[in-house]
């Protein structure tokens, strides 16, 4: 297991440089962000003379080996719309989204566990039917349309929690549903199908057979050895709940990494695009590995060679 950990965490390094590399890559091919920096009526001497104290007058290997040199200390370099550096000004913001983000999760394995292993329990009976058929509407609705619907109803209509930012628990509250219910709708749907798979097992008849309760069977042999599919799509959930905070931190106003992300994007604020996705990108690569740590505990009999 040692070994493994330090195999895997030798390999965050590899992947972090691919990934700098191609975001690298789509910012340069983005544009000058010069004509953004300066007003309308600038001229051209001011563009040149600004463009080469950026140094994005220089070839393409001249600025990459550039970024590569600052990456080794962590410095992207400095945001021009905030004049300060940027990866301190994405570390500001990751608390917020980490906040809802483990919100949005909260609620999605609430819903989810009790809603997945009823309807394998109860398979094709009504409430299979309606949790499948629920799970089927909520994953289909976008982030985007769920949020304003939230805000139109529970915000406008009836004023029960604030329409946007941030502040207290009350804020958190439409954010994370609306991040969380989506999740929720493929987790149930993973979780079904994996306690029916379980349910199956000659081991569980066996239990059943020597007068075991039902209720233990399902939750101590059946629902453990069910974790372990639940484990992997939590973790591959990681990247959907940062990908998700993108368009419902803007909704909702939040102030998140996905709403400074957005916004550097539209100014093509560079420095802050390059750290928001180096910081995303190390946050999925290490829920990737505690979803490995996981299994081990779940299941002893995982060896890692």
């Amino acid at each position: 297991m040692g070994k493994f950990l330090v195999r895997r965490l030798l390999q965050i390094i590899p992947v972090l440089f691919i990934i700098s590399f191609i975001v690298f890559c789509l910012v340069f091919v983005a544009g000058d962000p010069v004509a953004l920096m300066l007003p309308e009526d600038a001229s051209q001497e001011d563009i040149e003379q600004l463009r080469e104290s950026l140094g994005l007058n220089e070839p393409f290997h001249i600025q990459y080996l550039t970024y590569m040199a600052g990456l080794f200390t962590l410095d992207f370099g400095e945001s021009f719309r905030y004049n300060e550096s940027a990866l301190p000004i994405v570390l500001e913001r990751l608390p917020a989204t980490i906040e809802l983000a483990i919100a949005a999760m909260v609620i999605a394995i609430v819903i989810a566990i009790p809603l997945g292993i009823w309807s394998a329990t109860k398979q094709n009976s009504p409430v299979d039917l309606l949790a499948t058929g629920g799970s089927v509407l909520w994953k289909a609705m976008p982030n985007f349309w769920l949020g304003i619907m939230l805000i139109l109803l529970f915000s406008v209509t009836f004023g029960w929690f604030p329409v946007s930012g941030r502040g207290t628990f009350m804020h958190l509250i439409l954010p994370a549903i609306t991040l969380g219910t989506g999740i929720a709708a493929e987790m149930t749907r993973l979780i079904r199908s994996s306690m029916l798979e379980i349910l199956n097992q000659d081991y569980i008849r066996t239990a059943r057979s020597k007068g075991i309760r039902d209720f233990f069977v399902i939750n101590k042999h059946a629902f453990r050895n069910a974790l372990i599919p639940v484990v992997t799509i939590t973790a591959l959930q990681t990247s959907t709940v940062v990908g998700g905070t993108l368009i419902t931190e803007t909704v909702f106003s939040w102030p998140g990494l996905g709403q400074l992300l957005i916004q550097a994007v539209n100014t093509r604020d560079m420095a802050i695009v390059q750290a928001s996705v180096f910081v995303i990108a190390f946050i999925v690569i290490l829920m990737n590995l505690l979803a490995d740590i996981i299994y081990k505990v779940l299941d002893p009999r995982i060896k890692y060679n």
